[in-house]
Order: structure tokens, then sequence, then C-alpha cells
């Protein structure tokens, strides 16, 4: 399901308008983008925890040439599952 779809999904649900659900939608992963970039976590009780994780600088290799490089530290975006999803894909 893309972008699209799942505002589809949300007119349909909420009975609001494409453009309004698309509104929605965009709100809400503006929402947690913002809160991401500031070291915050959005926790959706029986969805799951969006939070930002810190990858220390690291060395690796050029698979192409063999040659060592730099990876530089980086903050990565996590998604942990909460137990509500976690029954529902599981069939519970």
């Amino acid at each position: 399901m893309n972008k699209s779809e799942l505002a589809g999904v949300v007119a349909e649900r909420a009975d609001l308008s494409k453009a309004q659900a698309a509104d929605a939608v965009d709100a809400v992963i503006d929402a947690v983008t913002s809160t991401l970039k500031d070291g915050g976590e959005v926790r959706l009780v029986g969805f799951g925890t969006f939070a930002v994780s810190r990858r220390k600088a690291t060395k690796g290799r050029n698979p192409a040439t063999g040659a060592e490089i730099d990876i530089p530290a980086s903050n990565q975006a996590k998604f942990k599952p909460g137990k509500g999803l976690k029954d529902t894909i599981n069939g519970r």
C-alpha cells in the first residue's frame, strides 16, 4: 500500500473526501517526522513506537576495491511494533 492508497482507505473509513484524508495522512507523517527530528519518540498504544537510534561511526570496506572507508555516525528511525499489532498480524 502506498500513501495514496492509504489516504483512500482513510477517506472511506473516516467518511472524508480523498483530499481531506490525504491532508490528514500528510499531517500525521509530518508530526512523526518532526518529533523524531527533534529527538523524541511517538508512541501509538497498541500499534507501536517510532524512535531515533544513534549509530556510531565505523570503518567499512568498498566491496569493489577493498579500500577501507569511514562510515560516519548517523541517526536512524526505528519502529517497534506494539502488542496489539503483533497479535493482529499473528492471528491472535
